[in-house]
């Protein structure tokens, strides 16, 4: 099977006025960890269901490894790293020392950061026969100059205390990227 890419458009983030294209995969679902078991089971003496037991140990054992402050590096996977946020509701600290301090209990682990090892993406190319789409995907261009879309941002932040890319982009008309 196939798997089929287009030529995406990329903003011009030196200002020179041309646009680059970048080829972006498409992906046409998500595999169910039921079926991915039913995969890895085709090529090992492990049932589908031992297997799924397996991914339930991985990731419990990853969470409690994670929690005492350490990655975890699975050669020829990759390595899992925590990353910190915010708990919901809570302001950020001040650089300046000045107002509320953060403590432990205004902090969660927000993410879960994955680095792919190179064995994993070289064994997926290895894998990978590219065909191209006929459907174009093409970059999302604001009605806004830059310093409306600046205007528009200070605007949200008078009354919210972050802005993520998404809200941006929905204020803007701008794509993600």
């Amino acid at each position: 099977m196939s798997a089929h890419y287009t030529m995406q458009e990329m903003p011009d983030m030196a200002g020179e006025g041309k646009t680059r294209l970048y080829p972006k995969i498409i992906i046409r679902n998500c595999c169910t960890g039921e079926e991915f078991a039913e995969e890895m089971a085709q090529g090992s003496t492990f049932s589908p269901g031992e297997i799924q037991g397996m991914f339930l140990l991985l990731y419990k054992s990853l969470a409690r490894v994670m929690a005492s402050g350490r990655s975890v590096k699975i050669e020829g996977l990759g390595t899992f790293t925590p990353a910190l946020a915010l708990r919901k509701g809570k302001e950020e600290e001040a650089a300046d020392g000045s107002g509320t301090k953060r403590n432990a209990a205004s902090i969660e682990v927000g993410n879960i950061i994955f680095r792919p090892d190179k064995c994993l993406v070289s064994e997926t190319s290895r894998h990978c026969h590219l065909v191209r789409s006929s459907h174009k995907f093409h970059l999302k261009h604001s009605k806004y100059t830059p310093q409306e879309r600046l205007v528009m941002a200070q605007r949200y932040l008078d009354t919210h205390p972050t802005l993520n890319i998404v809200t941006y982009a929905s204020l803007t008309g701008l794509g993600r990227t």
